[in-house]
């Protein structure tokens, strides 16, 4: 059975959020699981296998916390947990690890992240920009970190909120040339009788010459 290894933690705080960087380069066969108070880490770097499990000193926010795998370490924000109904501002921990023995021999400073507690607010938050795109935690489908792996074009399919073209069919509103407030009925049945459809098309609409016929009858002798 190969040697498993320790692998090297840096690690830098805000009073939100934790920066954890496994020093590691070219991380392969990578498996990170993170629970509300775990980290645990398997991969292989340079043939050689390494492992990380570590508790934190504090429950973490799991299914908020991103981490990307890079050519030279593994990084990964992971935000603290503030629970419910706490009405305590968020802090600094004294460590990362809930055992302080373990955390002198595995964790370092990350002291290009590092700010101290009163200098955070001039010093604003961690710089992101190594995480972009990186995948979701806490046992969740990957890239599903704040719906960051949601496929592109998801949140209401293309094109819909309306078919093109439609509020009204082009050209509807009346056929052309037809003016329904005077003759025009009368007018379009002339023009297709012109074009040769409709035969007989041409009669008057409307006129009170078709009862003529019964104005010729004899009237009927009383008997």
């Amino acid at each position: 059975m190969a040697k498993v290894n320790t692998a090297p933690i840096k690690w830098a705080q805000r009073s939100d959020s934790l920066y954890i960087t496994i020093a590691l380069q070219d991380v392969k066969e990578e498996s990170i699981d993170l629970s509300d108070s775990e980290l645990k880490f398997k991969g292989k770097s340079n043939d050689k296998e390494y492992e990380v499990n570590i508790e934190f000193f504090k429950s973490v926010d799991a299914k908020d916390s991103t981490y990307k795998v890079l050519p030279r370490s593994v990084q990964m924000c992971v935000m603290k947990n503030k629970p419910e109904g706490d009405d305590e501002t968020e802090e600094f921990w004294p460590r990362l690890l809930k055992d302080k023995a373990l955390e002198k021999n595995q964790v370092k400073i990350d002291w290009d992240r590092y700010v101290d507690e009163d200098e955070e607010e001039e010093a604003g938050g961690f710089d992101m920009s190594a995480l972009e795109g990186g995948m979701g935690m806490g046992g969740g489908m990957p890239g599903m970190g704040g719906m960051g792996g949601m496929p592109p074009g998801m949140g209401g399919m293309p094109g819909m909120g309306g078919m093109p073209g439609m509020g009204g069919m082009p050209g509807m509103g009346g056929m052309p040339g037809m003016d329904m407030d005077g003759g025009g009925m009368e007018e379009l049945m002339k023009q297709m009788q012109g074009m040769g459809g409709m035969p007989g098309a041409g009669a008057d609409l409307g006129g009170d010459d078709d009862d003529s016929d019964d104005d010729d009858l004899p009237e009927l002798e009383e008997s």
